[in-house]
């Protein structure tokens, strides 16, 4: 069966529980068996080559944008790597840092107010009361909460919220403008929306927060309680939840030394002020977690909303909350709750069937259905300060070590090219022709939109481009100058027609930008011809190929 979301095919359909461990070239439909849990192994016990995930976490380890972080990765419903490095607790304000002897150092069970993270648990509870026949997420939000409906927002329904195409704006200072918790709560019910609904998308806290307080109105009871009976506990999360305990505050990673309001250094309470003004429970954010507690919501999902017998949503309604509502919104595709594809964190594992969220604090989860992975990072990055800066280089390194990791077999023979950084140039020849040259390889592709392979030949001392035709799952249609693209994961039979003469020179060259990258390029069944003979094959003479950035690899 093929499985089509967004312009990707699956192209190969695998019964649940069954896929192939350890590729990346091959895509898995449909959930992981619900009986699969996870548990602890080594990156070669599930087909892993360990080096790109040790590569990541040196990145990790050696960046200046975070005084420290916990991550973790996991394929196949195991764990396949966990680590912590730097402190926990490293600042005593915004500017001094403690002495030694008193900085927390990280462990793997830190536990992290993972932010806007917090967004997937109040979406599960939102859904599940779909599942009880309480909401319908296509009637407008005043059905369920009417004082909502005012100012322009009649219309707005609770998948507008969902997939935050609502209108509403990202922020209102609730903390600073309001007195209580009441006039904080009117505030969001009476703001009017900036874009009429369904014209835009906009990430918005308010979107999330409505949610929240529509949950404990049809629950009838706090939004930390339903989250607590119906995730957390039935999971097992014991380290999730909202306010935690004094007991455990040895073990939080502090966040930020906040002036405005006057905070001093926070930890153990949630960082958002909005959230704080609100009682540390909020719809939007106030989840404190740590990564095997994210691991293992990862993996219910990947599971199909089950995991050690207790299922907390049906599998029809995870395959609803991982589909793109938000076709219409092209670079902003949304499931239920869940954001889908998106590169910039979600590195070498995004695809159309991507899942996963960021959180302001330094914090992310990126699940991948089509290789059954999960890939957590979680840090303090706004420790002092939140002008630290932006985390999303680490978020992107950690994801797409997991996909490098993942193996892409040859086409053919024992080993293939490979590249994953730009620069990197295959030559051959010079090649001695009679005619037309004709040159034909297989090109496995998995790159940002700003990243291509060229194939050039020379002419005269410059190198011109040739134009390609590429064929296979999620090939682009028509010719192109240059291949890119992500989430297909398959091969593509690509060829160019060359110059007539003699002798002719050909290249393939990756080209990247300053962005992101992905998994990289994989080349085989390199051949080039022409009307009489074969001038190159790329599989019995390797030699006359001059590999620059490019290697040999076997997976």
């Amino acid at each position: 069966m093929l499985v089509q979301l967004g312009a990707a095919v699956a192209v190969l359909a695998v019964t649940a529980g069954v896929g192939p461990t350890g590729r990346f070239d091959v895509p898995v439909n449909g959930f992981a068996a619900a009986t699969t849990v996870l548990r602890e192994g080594s990156p070669e016990s599930v087909g892993l080559d360990p080096a790109p995930i040790e590569a990541a976490k040196a990145t990790i380890a050696g960046s200046p944008l975070f005084p420290g972080a916990v991550t973790l990765l996991a394929h196949d419903g195991v764990i396949v790597d966990r680590t912590a490095t730097g402190k926990a607790v490293r600042y005593a304000d915004a500017t001094t840092e403690l002495p030694a002897e008193q900085q927390v150092p990280m462990r793997v069970d830190t536990i992290f107010d993972v932010a806007s993270v917090t967004k997937l648990f109040t979406s599960i509870a939102v859904l599940g009361l779909v599942e009880d026949g309480k909401v319908d997420i296509e009637k407008p939000v005043s059905t369920y909460l009417p004082e909502f409906g005012v100012n322009g927002k009649a219309t707005i329904t609770v998948k507008h919220l969902l997939t935050h195409t609502s209108g509403l704006e990202p922020f209102i200072p609730l903390w600073r403008d309001y007195p209580d918790k009441a006039a904080r709560i009117k505030a969001v019910m009476d703001h009017a929306p900036s874009a009429p609904p369904g014209s835009v998308y906009t990430y918005s806290d308010l979107n999330l927060i409505t949610l929240g307080v529509l949950v404990e109105r049809q629950r009838g009871e706090s939004l930390d309680s339903v989250v607590t009976k119906r995730i957390t506990t039935p999971l097992g999360l014991t380290d999730t939840g909202y306010n935690p305990p004094a007991s455990k505050r040895d073990r939080i990673a502090a966040t930020e030394y906040q002036t405005t309001p006057a905070r001093g250094m926070v930890r153990g309470e949630v960082h958002d002020e909005n959230a704080w003004s609100l009682g540390g429970v909020a719809g939007h954010a106030g989840v404190f977690s740590t990564a095997e507690d994210l691991a293992v919501l990862g993996q219910t999902i990947l599971n199909g909303g089950t995991y050690r017998g207790k299922r907390i949503l049906r599998e029809a309604t995870v395959r609803e909350m991982l589909t793109n509502h938000n076709a219409a919104y092209p670079g902003n595709a949304h499931g239920l709750g869940f954001e889908l594809d998106q590169r910039w964190y979600m590195g070498g594992l995004a695809g159309p069937r991507t899942a996963g969220h960021t959180g302001f604090t330094g914090t992310s989860l990126v699940l991948d259905p089509a290789s059954r992975s999960i890939a957590v990072l979680l840090t303090n990055r706004v420790h002092p300060v939140r002008t630290n800066g932006s985390i999303n280089s680490a978020r992107e390194a950690l994801a797409s070590g997991l996909a490098r990791a993942l193996a892409v077999r040859p086409r053919q023979g024992p080993t293939a090219w490979y590249t994953a950084t730009g620069g990197a140039t295959l030559l051959t020849g010079p090649l001695r022709s009679t005619g037309p040259v004709s040159v034909s390889f297989a090109a496995f592709v998995d790159t940002d939109a700003g990243d291509s392979l060229v194939v050039e030949f020379e002419d005269g001392g410059e190198w011109r481009a040739l134009p390609l035709r590429v064929s296979g799952p999620g090939a682009p249609e028509q010719e192109v100058s240059g291949l890119s693209g992500s989430g297909h994961r398959s091969w593509w039979t690509v060829h160019a027609i060359g110059p007539v003469g003699a002798p002719v020179t050909v290249r393939w060259r990756y080209v990247t930008d300053s962005r992101y990258s992905g998994r990289g390029v994989t080349l085989d069944r390199i051949t080039v011809t022409d009307s009489r003979r074969i001038l190159l094959d790329g599989e019995k003479q390797p030699h006359l190929i001059r590999p620059l950035g490019w290697g040999p690899k076997t997976r």
